[in-house]
């Protein structure tokens, strides 16, 4: 329990005891005060009354006019103040017997009587007195048993707070006060030990995290930490990539040549100074500290910058730099380091298998025309019949030129999109028109293993922001996949839809579905699922990709080992 709650609850329970202390003892006051109250009022002014009467009535003969008139006071002051049971009777008597006495003052016969009616009264307060006394004695006795009561239970928890408080509080600082004073005296191995989960475990926990960095201040050495700061300097100067260390506040820690060679700066105009700042006169150093985008809303490009004499290509990466102090638990940043990878090399051998395959795409596409307009020729009876096993060759030959021009065209489209020659013509496109498009596309070769595609369509679609031409190779190619992979006689749909202004295309196989270790990688180049049918290049899906992510939208597959797989694309209406 915390040290605070301890001393909220004992002080309070004693404050609390201390007022029903004052509340009872005023309670058992007044009782007290009124008891005695009912006694003087009730009871001793009838005494004092009749006393008046009695020597009144035995000036009556010396006096009569001025007995009289007193006794009359006195008996109208007893009418007033009849209290007890029985005192009216008396009181009533008294009246009567002294009206009878005013005709007669000298009947000493009514004298006796009322002197009798005066004794009665009297005697009916005197033990009233007695009782209304044992009364107050016993509310007296009551409240000097609560009283006590309460006053002892308030002497208890004053006198263990009185024991057990200073105590609690004593004892940790000075078992704290030892331990800082080793501390003064370099025994950096003091440690605290409190296991009470309040306020002084708390200060033990941080005074050993601060006793621990304290040690690892002490065995630290200047020297060493010199000597690695420079090593490690050294180090990033003769890495042969920009580096670039910022802190968590954006201010450029560290920059190796190689950095410094590409913006075009100074060490002295770049260590201490704000990377926001410097990005304002410099573009580079401005598109270096941009927050990286979402890599599924805008893929990754390289960084073409002009070092060393030529246009150069660099990879950026930007690690971000957590720490966990200790004694702590949670992380902090403590800044980024800025790494550029210069890929030159790689984007000018990509370049070069680029023009490659485009050149030697483009060479093909004329001979394997040639050999279609041959077999077209063969093919005509005009030129002459042929046999069985020739007419085989021939159709074996026409299947492979085919699917050369495929490959060529599919080459041929990838050299383009490579090197962003290709042209899209965006415009308004009917959604229906491009899915009934590349499914006539596709009809002869689902009749064949007898496949059934089925469309269905939301109705009253919009048009979308799309190349209808690119967009229906796209639908083409997922369509002749999926009839690849389903077996004959199974059903493929198509579906087409409208979710958050996108127009969903999606088809839908019941084929044998793609290893969820796969998935992420069918829309890469040259990629083929291991164990499936090898009919093609690999570039289909990547060209797919390509398309539809040039109009800006978005392309992916859902799939299940053995179930069959949805590859979709969604378009801005």
């Amino acid at each position: 329990m915390r040290i605070k709650t301890k001393l909220n609850l004992g002080v309070g329970l004693l404050f609390l005891l201390i007022i029903i202390l004052t509340l009872v003892s005023a309670f058992y006051i007044f009782s007290i005060k009124k008891d005695t109250e009912n006694i003087l009022k009730a009871n001793y002014n009838t005494l004092e009354y009749s006393r008046n009467m009695l020597l009144a009535l035995d000036e009556i003969n010396a006096n009569k006019e001025n007995a009289i008139v007193t006794f009359k006071e006195n008996l109208l002051n007893q009418t007033k103040n009849v209290t007890e049971a029985g005192e009216k009777k008396g009181t009533d008597s008294l009246k009567k017997n002294f009206a009878l006495l005013e005709k007669n003052s000298s009947d000493e016969s009514l004298k006796m009587q009322i002197r009798q009616d005066i004794f009665e009264i009297m005697k009916l307060n005197m033990n009233a007195i007695k009782q209304k006394s044992d009364i107050a004695k016993h509310t007296a006795e009551t409240a000097n048993l609560w009283i006590a009561i309460v006053g002892t239970l308030c002497f208890l928890i004053a006198f263990n707070l009185l024991i057990n408080l200073p105590h609690n509080i004593a004892n940790p600082i000075k078992e704290l006060t030892l331990s800082i004073k080793e501390i003064a005296n370099k025994n950096y191995s003091e440690r605290v030990h409190f296991t009470n989960h309040n306020e002084y475990g708390d200060l033990a926990k941080s005074f050993n995290t601060m006793a621990q960095k304290l040690q690892e201040y002490n065995n630290s050495n200047l020297y060493k930490l010199f000597f690695e700061k420079k090593r490690l300097e050294t180090l990033i100067n003769n890495m042969h990539d920009p580096i670039i260390g910022l802190d968590n506040e954006g201010i450029i820690l560290f920059a190796n040549d190689e950095a410094l060679k590409i913006i075009g700066l100074k060490l002295e105009d770049v260590i201490g100074k704000s990377a926001s700042a410097l990005a304002l006169s410099n573009d580079l150093m401005r598109s270096l500290i941009l927050k990286e985008l979402d890599a599924d809303s805008q893929k990754k490009k390289p960084l073409k910058i002009f070092a060393n004499g030529k246009e150069s290509y660099f990879d950026k990466e930007t690690i971000n730099i957590t720490i966990t102090p200790t004694g702590e638990e949670k992380e902090i940043n403590i800044g980024d380091v800025i790494i550029l990878r210069n890929i030159t090399l790689f984007k000018e051998l990509d370049f070069a298998k680029t023009n490659f395959i485009a050149t030697v795409s483009h060479e093909l596409k004329t001979p394997i025309a040639s050999i279609k307009l041959s077999l077209q020729l063969l093919q005509n009876a005009k030129t002459g019949d042929m046999n069985d096993d020739q007419k085989q060759l021939v159709e074996s030959i026409k299947d492979d030129s085919q699917r050369l021009l495929k490959i060529t065209g599919e080459l041929l489209n990838l050299s383009q999109l490579e090197t962003g020659n290709i042209q899209l013509n965006i415009e308004k496109s009917n959604p229906y028109a491009i899915v009934n498009y590349a499914v006539e596309a596709v009809k002869v070769q689902a009749e064949q293993k007898q496949i059934k595609l089925i469309i269905d369509a939301n109705e009253n679609l919009q048009d979308v922001k799309a190349d209808s031409e690119k967009t229906g190779w796209v639908l083409i190619n997922y369509l002749s996949n999926a009839i690849t992979y389903s077996s004959e006689k199974s059903t493929i749909l198509i579906k087409l839809k409208n979710e958050n202004d996108q127009i969903v295309f999606q088809v839908i196989d019941t084929g044998k579905g793609i290893d969820a270790r796969y998935k992420d990688k069918v829309f890469d180049k040259y990629f083929q699922i291991p164990g499936s049918q090898k009919s093609g290049t690999g570039l289909g899906l990547a060209i797919s990709k390509e398309f539809i992510e040039a109009q800006n939208g978005i392309i992916g597959v859902e799939s299940n080992l053995g179930l069959g797989s949805t590859f979709w694309f969604s378009l801005k209406v």
